[in-house]
């Protein structure tokens, strides 16, 4: 099966997986404003292997979204194996990844996420048995360095597997999601790995991501959290690359927020409505009477109260 990350062009903007918030709505919006990639919210193994048809819904997405990858978490090789020939055979996405960066502690408490990286045997073994079920592209998303165990050592340690690519978030285990990025180890792992490296962590804006961009020398970002309530940083991020300005107005802002909404609506009903309480929180975090605001989406149910209440945001910046 064709490798799609040869055929992206470069820097490549992808949208990072986060837990209840990268679902289909979102990944089009933010492939809407130019992101080259988008993840899955990251899906269980173990629930896909047992009691599948939940978690499959989860990750199904529109052929809009391509490349879109699924990314699994889980810390038995079994469960990933079975995992991988089920979305695979029927969800069919463009490539397939494997989390080991995830601090959440319910997710690394069961040896998942970011603590499977302190296993190396049992790593291993996971990112085998996916590599052998399934004809799509593997990758990794990982951490510098969990407990004693650094990133280049682990990527060493599985090395000679088929990976295709990893996205490096430059924090430890013990910083979570905030502190400085580690530029050192993305760029050491930039010169050693012989994959597609995207570098993770702090881009949260055009000019930090190119910041990011130009120290690590990766192939590319993986925006996160600064993509939250701003899914245009990927057109500005192509701006930054190419040279060019880009600006998005209030009026933009806003009609984005009701067009991710109603997208929102149609795929989940009113479940999609009140999941958009937090990312319409995000997108008027820099309106006048922005806290006022905020309050009223907090409690929203219907499409007719969010355009009842951004409607009354003044356009002019």
């Amino acid at each position: 099966m064709t490798n799609f990350w040869e055929n992206l062009k470069q820097p490549i903007f992808a949208m990072a997986p986060l837990s209840g918030i990268t679902d289909s709505a979102f990944r089009r919006v933010c492939k809407d404003f130019g992101a080259d990639l988008v993840y899955s919210e990251l899906a269980s193994t173990t629930a896909l292997a047992y009691n599948p048809a939940h978690t499959l819904e989860l990750v199904r997405f529109d052929p809009s979204e391509r490349p879109y990858i699924v990314q699994l978490f889980g810390s038995n090789p079994d469960h990933f194996a079975r995992a991988a020939r089920l979305v695979t055979e029927q969800v069919r996405p463009d490539g397939i990844d494997i989390n080991f960066g995830c601090p959440v502690p319910k997710v690394t408490k069961t040896g998942a996420g970011a603590a499977l990286m302190t296993n190396l045997p049992l790593a291993r073994e996971v990112i085998r048995s996916v590599i052998e079920n399934t004809p799509l592209p593997v990758s990794l998303k990982v951490r510098i360095r969990v407990k004693d165990v650094r990133l280049p050592d682990f990527l060493d340690y599985v090395g000679d597997l088929d990976i295709k690519a990893v996205m490096v978030h430059g924090r430890s285990l013990a910083q979570r999601f905030s502190g400085p990025n580690e530029i050192e180890t993305t760029r050491k792992v930039r010169e050693n790995f012989r994959g597609i490296v995207l570098a993770n962590g702090g881009a949260t804006s055009a000019e930090k991501g190119m910041e990011l961009l130009r120290a690590t020398g990766a192939h590319g970002l993986g925006v996160a959290r600064g993509a939250l309530g701003r899914p245009w940083i990927f057109r500005e991020l192509k701006g930054a690359a190419n040279g060019g300005p880009c600006t998005v107005s209030r009026w933009q802002i806003i009609q984005t927020a009701l067009g991710h909404a109603r997208m929102a609506e149609v795929l989940k009903g009113r479940r999609g409505l009140i999941e958009m309480r937090k990312h319409l929180c995000w997108y008027i975090q820099n309106v006048p009477r922005a806290g006022e605001i905020r309050k009223k989406l907090a409690a929203v149910t219907s499409m007719d109260e969010i355009e009842e209440i951004l409607e009354t945001i003044e356009y002019e910046a």
